[in-house]
């Protein structure tokens, strides 16, 4: 919180000043004062010090029309050719001196475009459909240009409604007969935009505005402001998971730990929810619908149920979808808390060993008046490993999206002596250099911290300085998330109530003012945190990363901070665990399927394509269901030896006996009851391979999946670490 106050007071003094001195007092409607204000708090606040002129005028203007058209279809390129030669250089202007007409303007064509195009569409869906022809059509069109003219726009909205109607042809969980679902959907699609009011329209242009600037600074409307009040932006209160707009679906974007989303091991980030049923009714299509429409839907009085229809993130196929039950619930503290698990197990060589493994879902820090911080809490946990005597541990941050940037300092000081942990740099191009002040070490051992493509900001912190220090080894996805720019969140009304607007009604920016630096001066921006020893996963793909976002924020660096390092590469053995990893992953089944599935998934995106073919869509989905059973039935023929583990709460932590969740045979014992969906420690993020069918001959999808390739390698990574560090063994310490 100390940084964001900081950062606030460095901003706020020469933008009250350009605000009062830039326009008439009273000459502005309160949306066209909040519109100078937005364009001048960016102009003057934003990281970049870009001024608002004609290259951000483009981008906006862009912008804008994507967010109105995301699939590229109801705008033709006479459409765009026009807006371009008014509006291309134009907008900035506008913006500065609060004319707001072009956005209603823009919107107006938008309107008049999705009419037509609905009144085609009604008749479309009456029409005989030829499933049998070779065509195909694009799965995601944001990249795609505009069609040139009417009739493109007629070809392509012609495959587009085949498309979904033997969508719902194949689907599994059909709503109702295609062609009313369809009809229904659209018509839903132009009350919407029907609806859409000016303050909407104006909520619309100023947010593509903002994130003309970079994908993390936002313009938050009053409504907007309230939620992201409430629970830092959840969209989704009721389940814990955050929703954004993409080509007409709800689209999973982040899970809150702790939440019923993420508890329930069944949503993955990215997957797309269709419909939405209350408790036992029937399933509402909530595709081309208004996100706050969405979210409504899905919220709900706690304890109750809601059951969504969603297309899983890496379904070959959008007709395959599966049904997910969750239990609405405030989001549990305990849930979010740090937490360690005691691992027995046999090293390579046959030999004993006992392994630590501390799971991280966010770096908390005072959360609801608690008096409880993410340092607090792992320093209590890794008194009570260190006293059970483990030989190393692993920091798993693989659901860990940041949060409390002084939280990521102190927990680094954790494990290293007083030194630098991370560097800062504003607008100003002035670095500010974070340190750990404290010499004490809580845990000096073997250390290896697991990422993902979802660890993100100060994860990232946290692993780039451990890595940078020679501290511990990283395991995981090629890179981490790669946001390295930090937000603060300014409110409109303390800048147009000076000028005799209103205040709290305004609305708010979010708006990116710094950036971090590793210690070794790299940025985490971008290229995130690269991983020492990289393992096979699904989440593992450029698409997920910050780079896939627009206007992202450029990679550079800084001079490196002054440090003395823990160890080096060779200290920590790097070469030889890459070697030893290798070699088991290239033996593993459970990584054979991973890297299958990676295969076919990068194939998909690249394509891009799907076939109006229906036989040659069943029989793509019929391999689908041969590949999942085979798989199942290959899972339950398999013997390994399981170890040990303990689970260690912030409850039970003083206990003198730890609750035992997995002991050698109760797979084996699961497996002889077809069912071993009680045996995992956890769900794993993203380690569910196989849609709804993760676990071995699971009779109960409502379980945790039992296979985590991933985790159980960073184990066997961990266990080499501690036998190389230890060195060989002499005659007398083998006695």
């Amino acid at each position: 919180m100390k940084t964001f106050l900081r950062s606030c007071a460095a901003v706020l003094p020469g933008l009250v000043v350009v605000a009062l001195t830039s326009q008439p007092l009273l000459a502005k409607t309160d949306s066209e004062q909040i519109g100078v204000s937005v364009g001048r708090l960016l102009e003057e606040g934003h990281y970049t010090h870009h001024p608002l002129n004609d290259d951000m005028s483009r981008k906006l203007l862009n912008g804008y029309l994507d967010l109105l058209d995301f699939s590229h279809l109801f705008f033709t390129q006479q459409d765009v050719d026009g807006f371009t030669a008014k509006y291309a250089t134009a907008l900035d202007d506008d913006v500065l001196l609060g004319n707001l007409k072009p956005a209603h303007e823009i919107f107006a064509v938008f309107q008049k475009r999705v009419e037509d195009r609905v009144t085609k569409i009604k008749e479309l869906v009456k029409q005989p459909m030829d499933f049998k022809t070779d065509d195909s059509v694009l799965i995601n069109r944001q990249k795609a240009p505009w069609p040139k003219d009417a009739a493109e726009a007629d070809d392509l909205w012609q495959k587009r409604i085949a498309s979904e109607l033997l969508q719902e042809k194949l689907a599994e969980h059909p709503i109702e007969p295609g062609p009313q679902l369809v009809e229904r959907r659209y018509d839903r699609m132009l009350r919407t935009v029907h609806e859409e009011d000016d303050e909407e329209q104006v909520k619309l242009f100023l947010d593509a505005l903002a994130q003309a600037y970079d994908p993390h600074s936002e313009y938050l409307s009053q409504a907007d402001l309230k939620n992201f009040t409430i629970n830092m932006g959840l969209s989704l209160v009721g389940i814990g998971a955050m929703l954004k707009s993409e080509d007409g679906y709800a689209k999973i974007e982040s899970l809150v730990p702790g939440g019923p989303a993420q508890t329930s091991g069944k949503i993955k980030v990215g997957d797309r929810i269709t419909a939405v049923a209350q408790g036992a009714k029937d399933f509402n299509d909530v595709r081309d619908m208004r996100l706050d429409k969405v979210v409504d839907q899905i919220r709900g009085k706690k304890g109750t149920k809601v059951r969504l229809l969603v297309i899983p993130a890496n379904a070959p196929d959008p007709s395959q979808r599966k049904t997910i039950e969750l239990v609405r619930d405030k989001i549990n503290l305990k849930d979010q808390e740090a937490r360690a698990d005691i691992i027995l197990k046999k090293d390579r060589n046959g030999e004993p060993v006992k392994l630590g493994w501390l799971t991280l879902p966010s770096f908390y820090a005072d959360m609801e008046g608690h008096n409880k911080s993410t340092t607090k809490d792992v320093l209590a946990l890794l008194k009570r490993l260190k006293k059970e005597k483990i030989g190393g541990l692993v920091i798993d941050l693989r659901r860990n999206g940041g949060g409390s940037l002084e939280e990521a300092i102190s927990l680094t000081g954790l494990f290293i002596k007083s030194g630098p942990i991370v560097q800062t740099k504003g607008s100003n191009d002035r670095v500010v250099i974070s340190t750990d002040p404290d010499p004490d070490i809580a845990y000096d051992g073997p250390l290896v911290v697991l990422t993902s493509r979802q660890s993100a900001s100060a994860s990232e912190i946290f692993a780039a300085a451990l890595q940078d220090y020679g501290r511990a080894v990283i395991v995981g996805d090629k890179s981490s998330f790669g946001k390295g720019t930090v937000q603060t969140i300014l409110e409109i009304g303390r800048f147009t109530s000076l000028l005799g607007t209103r205040s709290q009604e305004d609305g708010a920016l979010k708006l990116t003012i710094q950036k971090f630096y590793r210690v070794a001066g790299g940025s985490t921006q971008l290229h995130g945190v690269t991983s020492d020893i990289l393992l096979p996963t699904l989440t593992d793909l450029p698409e997920f990363g910050e780079g896939a976002l627009k206007n992202a924020l450029p990679y550079d660096e800084v001079p490196p901070a002054r440090f003395t390092k823990w160890s080096d590469s060779h200290q920590l053995f790097i070469s030889e665990l890459k070697a030893r990893s290798a070699a088991r992953v290239a033996a593993d089944p459970e990584f054979h399927y991973v890297m299958e599935d990676m295969e076919r998934l990068r194939k998909k995106l690249d394509d891009n394509r799907i076939t109006l073919n229906e036989d040659t869509r069943r029989k793509e989905l019929n391999e689908e269901k041969t590949r999942k059973e085979t798989r199942s039935k290959d899972r339950l023929a398999r013997t390994s030896e399981e170890p040990s583990i303990y689970r260690l709460t912030l409850d039970t932590v003083d206990s003198p006996k730890l609750q035992l969740i997995m002991y050698p045979g109760k797979i084996a014992e699961a497996k002889s009851k077809g069912d071993v969906s009680k045996v995992a420690p956890e769900a794993a993020p993203d380690s569910d391979t196989e849609g709804d069918d993760s676990d071995i001959a699971n009779a109960d999808d409502s379980k945790p999946a039992a296979v985590d390739p991933e985790r159980d390698e960073t184990l066997n990574i961990l266990s080499d670490l501690v036998q190389l560090s230890q060195g060989p063994k002499t005659a007398s310490t083998s006695r």
